[in-house]
């Protein structure tokens, strides 16, 4: 076998294995929310990251619904350039106790609508910023998305987590942890390992670190391949 033909092998295979190991990656690309898990009864800044992945259209409205059996007594938007953000409210079934009093009504859904010249365009993505709290005794909060396209499409990502099966479009969920003396401690040091330098979560960072594995896996066999060629030509 002659050495070039070991390192187009050996090439391809390093593509093919970081290709393989990347595509998680690229398959996840929905509405998300980062970080995706908080302390109970805490307060916390969470991003919905919106991708666009039309070749053809641009994203010009994002919904997003909080639960009202859950209620959050307190969400504040972050303003964003060419974007309006509506918070609309509703009334409670049962009304929850807050330092400031019985609280009857509390924001259900959230929608930012983008002005002309600022909608998401193909192949771009967006993030909107919510401060939310204090934060119900639950397991998780489960925000169903509406994205909707130039077009007029809208893709609801709406889909609830279960066990042993992936979702088609699934809902961004904040998983809650209890408060305990440990976590409280944490906290900070965890909100900042939960991001990368450019805001991503904690999963998407650990999608490329295997892209790259498979990337040196690929090399170390291309090395193995032309070492023991050279043995055998010398033997």
């Amino acid at each position: 076998m002659r050495l070039t033909h070991v390192v187009r092998a050996g090439v391809a295979v390093a593509a093919a294995a970081a290709a393989a190991l990347a595509f998680p990656a690229a398959a996840s690309a929905h509405v998300t929310v980062n970080p995706n898990t908080a302390t109970q009864g805490g307060y916390t800044k969470v991003t919905f990251r919106v991708p666009n992945e039309r070749d053809d259209a641009s994203t010009t409205k994002l919904e997003i619904a909080l639960p009202t059996d859950k209620p959050i007594a307190s969400v504040s938007l972050k303003p964003i350039q060419g974007w309006t953000a509506v918070a609309e409210t509703s009334k409670l079934a049962t009304p929850i106790k807050t330092d400031d009093g019985e609280l009857t009504d509390a924001v259900s859904k959230i929608t930012w609508t983008a002005s002309a010249g600022a909608e998401i365009k193909p192949h771009q993505f967006q993030e909107f910023d919510v401060s939310l709290g204090p934060l119900p005794t639950t397991d998780q909060i489960v925000f169903k998305a509406l994205q909707t396209y130039s077009t007029g499409e809208i893709v609801r990502w709406i889909d609830e987590p279960a066990a042993g099966a992936e979702a088609e479009h699934p809902a961004p969920v904040l998983k809650l942890t209890k408060k305990t003396d440990a976590t409280a401690s944490a906290a900070p040091a965890a909100s900042v390992a939960a991001k990368d330098d450019d805001g991503d979560s904690g999963s998407e960072g650990t999608a490329i670190g295997l892209g790259i594995a498979g990337l040196v896996f690929g090399l170390a066999g291309l090395v193995v391949a032309i070492l023991s060629l050279r043995r055998s030509r010398t033997s």
